[in-house]
């Protein structure tokens, strides 16, 4: 083991943590100042490590930098339209009375996958509110489960930008992905719920006086309430605003997420639904096909692959890019009244791409990370680190992305990091691509707290402060992040 790449590895993740919570520099430039301060300390030759960067930055945007883009448009154009809160609506008729929290927490995983997990729950939560005032009690137990909810299919299921990002750089096939994304999902949403009516009781008499009020009181007040707490409570608590995605990756939407919309015109569930589904079928049936072709022909994975001629156009219409096309096209056509103005509609998803900007620039630079890693060799000394002690090789990216998350709270940041550090050691380690993807997405849900901008979103509108706020929202993620572990070693043994 070469003590000096090692080191250079300590020094490269210690650069990113001390970056983002000692200076006034974002996680985009700590990627970048890590690359170098690793190579450097790596002893790589620097011109060599700048071409590492530029090369790393380049071919990991040229893999999932599109696909990011247009994601984020689908979820902007499923926010203004109202048709993100007519799928709740549909969701809570379909499981009944007393089924409340499942509702919820289904609710909140189907609507993260395209829209943001803050501007999603702000879009969510009147209606949480709504249950519990008609039930006279209960809301904690909503609130929570609606908003982990939202944080297992953001953490794990493309097209959200941290998968997205963590397929990339490990060269996943994102179609494998989003189905194990799913399944994990609804594995572990039972340790949400479980969890979440089990404490939800607990802290219900903790809620502070005013979200008390304005849940239990008149519908007006609520209404404007949850307005009020979004604009101002967040920046105040965190210094951002939710729409950046600068302090937890976990943001995307900004305005009034109706405006231009007539609350009499919202597209129906089924509607809705559509720019969701059509792209998630069109991208599983492309990795289904794939496998069925590569069977019959007795591929081998590490050969060369050529599609036989009745899989080419599924794998056409199957690729990500293409698939999200369609996804965002439906979306503008059949979700928005056709009498919104063309500049509006173009204003909307400009601010989706703005929206989308500092997480793509992350993205590049965990990816120029990751180059420096394996052209440095500090990829293959950590190799060998993990043999001599016999530490299962999924372990990695885990424990990476559950310190890097605790440490400066961004989710994508823990992904991304997690994913750089682990991209060199997949084949000297025979790990799965799959598994070290979910693992990094895993590892990012452990103990959401105050330096995560979604704790302050989830637990202010929620109206939990102090312990009451570790307790019900720390204590949740933290449940489904251990939920996640068996569920790893399970797929490890199976892919």
């Amino acid at each position: 083991m070469d003590l000096q790449l090692i080191l250079a590895l300590v020094a490269g993740i210690a650069t990113i943590v001390v970056t983002v919570l000692a200076t006034r520099l974002d996680a985009f430039i700590a990627l970048l100042v890590a690359a170098v301060v690793t190579g450097v300390v790596a002893g790589q030759d620097l011109l060599a490590l700048v071409d590492s960067i530029t090369t790393g930055f380049g071919d990991t945007l040229a893999s999932i930098g599109i696909v990011i883009g247009l994601g984020v448009g689908i979820g902007k154009i499923l926010e203004v339209s109202g048709a993100a809160d007519s799928l709740a609506q549909a969701f809570l008729r379909a499981f009944g009375k007393g089924r409340e929290p499942w509702a919820m927490g289904t609710v909140g995983s189907l609507v993260s996958i395209p829209v943001f997990c803050d501007s999603g729950y702000v879009i969510m939560n009147p209606l949480a509110r709504s249950i519990a005032r008609v039930k006279r009690g209960g809301y904690v137990t909503l609130a929570l489960a609606l908003g982990c909810g939202m944080t297992l299919t953001h953490h794990m299921v493309p097209p959200t930008p941290g998968p997205l990002a963590a397929t990339g750089i490990l060269g996943a096939d994102i179609g494998a992905v989003i189905l194990t994304g799913l399944v994990f999902s609804i594995l572990l949403l039972p340790v949400v719920v479980i969890y979440a009516r089990w404490i939800g009781p607990k802290l219900e008499p903790l809620l502070n006086i005013q979200v008390r009020e304005q849940v239990y009181g008149t519908v007006a007040a609520s209404t404007g309430s949850v307005s009020t707490t979004h604009a101002g409570g967040v920046d105040t608590l965190t210094g951002e605003a939710p729409s950046t995605s600068a302090g937890s990756g976990d943001a995307g939407g900004s305005g009034d997420v109706t405006s231009g919309i007539a609350s009499g015109t919202k597209p129906g569930a089924f509607l809705g639904f559509l720019p969701l589904i059509v792209p998630l079928l069109l991208i599983v049936a492309n990795t289904v096909c794939t496998a069925i072709d590569k069977n019959a022909q007795g591929q081998l994975s590490g050969d060369a692959y050529e599609a036989s001629a009745w899989v080419a156009p599924i794998a056409f219409i199957g690729n990500p890019v293409i698939a999200l096309i369609i996804g965002l096209i439906l979306a503008v056509y059949v979700l928005l009244p056709r009498v919104t103005p063309r500049s509006t509609v173009q204003g909307w998803l400009a601010d989706a791409a703005s929206s989308a900007g500092l997480i793509l620039l992350i993205t590049g630079a965990g990816g120029a990370f990751g180059m420096v890693l394996r052209e440095s060799g500090v990829g293959d000394a950590l190799a060998e680190a993990i043999a001599s002690i016999s530490l299962p090789a999924l372990l990695v990216p885990f424990i990476i992305a559950s310190l890097v998350r605790l440490a400066q709270g961004s989710g994508t940041v823990a992904m991304i990091t997690a994913a750089s550090v682990t991209a060199p050691l997949i084949a000297p380690l025979g790990l799965s691509p799959l598994v070290a993807v979910m693992a990094c997405t895993a590892g990012s849900m452990v103990f959401s707290y105050f330096n995560d901008s979604y704790f302050w979103v989830v637990t202010r509108f929620t109206g939990l402060d102090g312990t009451a706020a570790i307790r019900g929202w720390s204590g949740i993620t933290t449940a489904v992040w251990a939920g996640s572990l068996p569920l790893l070693f399970i797929l490890d043994l199976v892919v």
